[in-house]
């Protein structure tokens, strides 16, 4: 099913993130992780991508396995900003081999020291404008409730991503936030710009609090006081940090859903354990298909 269509139907949904292993080695790791997150039944999974392709060979196959073997709908990722035009008609091809319709289309990070002079991918909507060209396919995008890290303003960060749905993209899945109101203040904005696309609210339960320092140094990802004191006061106790993560996690899922924010989408982690407590914690709240 294409993502559109599921989303089109304005009834709640819950999805996961999973990501390929970088090596081999760890592969059969990885799929066992995203098969017991399969049996959740959520409404579709995602499945990154390296940048410049450093996964794609278990990206496809992982994304495939979900798809043939567990009846989920695939999202997979596709990052082009070390890839070559070549490369990505390629990934293209090999998706649609695959039967695998959904896509969500990102830049990536720019490696350090690396310039985008001469690339044949400097913005995501020009990979999006490609795969629209190409066809067949839905796809989606990535945006940010408190602004990218490299736009100036967060009215500039707007504009690129009305850049972006007019290329093609269909809906649109935010980068991980913790105060709620910074979601509701952003979709008010991109809505008076004239953004109209489904949007899917990233939703990360924090179960350690290493994952705190990392998300703060990469996105600058703002921290509700509330919020800080779980960490301080939990985070030398792991199993309490966990508990506390899936705890915070689910009530910020309520509080999107009693507001009208149908569709939220959990960074798992490849996390068994922390998605089916997700997921029992909206048993009743959100309908298993």
């Amino acid at each position: 099913m294409k993502i559109s269509t599921l989303l089109s139907k304005k009834i709640p949904t819950l999805s996961f993130e999973v990501f390929p292993p970088k090596t081999a080695a760890s592969y059969t790791n990885v799929v066992g992780a995203a098969e017991e997150i399969a049996k959740l039944k959520p409404d579709f999974m995602s499945v990154t991508y390296g940048a410049g392709g450093g996964t794609s060979q278990y990206t496809l196959s992982l994304a495939e396995k979900l798809k043939d073997e567990h009846g989920v709908t695939p999202l997979a990722h596709l990052t082009c900003v070390s890839s070559t035009r070549e490369m990505i008609h390629n990934q293209l091809k090999l998706l649609k081999d695959s039967g695998i319709e959904n896509i969500l289309a990102l830049r990536g990070d720019i490696p350090e020291g690396m310039s985008t002079e001469g690339l044949d991918y400097r913005y995501a909507c020009e990979l999006i404008s490609e795969i629209k060209e190409v066809g067949g396919f839905c796809i989606g995008g990535a945006c940010y409730p408190e602004g990218h890290t490299e736009s100036a303003n967060q009215r500039e960060d707007i504009a690129a991503l009305k850049t972006k749905v007019d290329a093609g993209c269909e809906f649109l899945t935010t980068q991980m936030f913790f105060d709620n109101n910074i979601l509701y203040n952003f979709l008010y904005k991109i809505r008076e710009a004239g953004i109209n696309v489904p949007i899917i609210a990233g939703i990360m339960p924090v179960t350690n609090a290493k994952q705190i320092k990392r998300i703060c140094s990469l996105s600058g990802t703002y921290l509700p006081a509330r919020f800080r004191a779980i960490v301080d006061r939990f985070a030398d106790n792991p199993g309490a940090m966990q508990q506390a993560g899936i705890a915070y996690a689910t009530d910020q899922i309520i509080d999107l859903l009693a507001n009208g924010v149908n569709n939220v989408h959990i960074y798992s982690m490849n996390k068994p354990e922390v998605a089916a407590s997700i997921r029992k914690n909206l048993s009743e709240i959100i309908e298993v298909r």
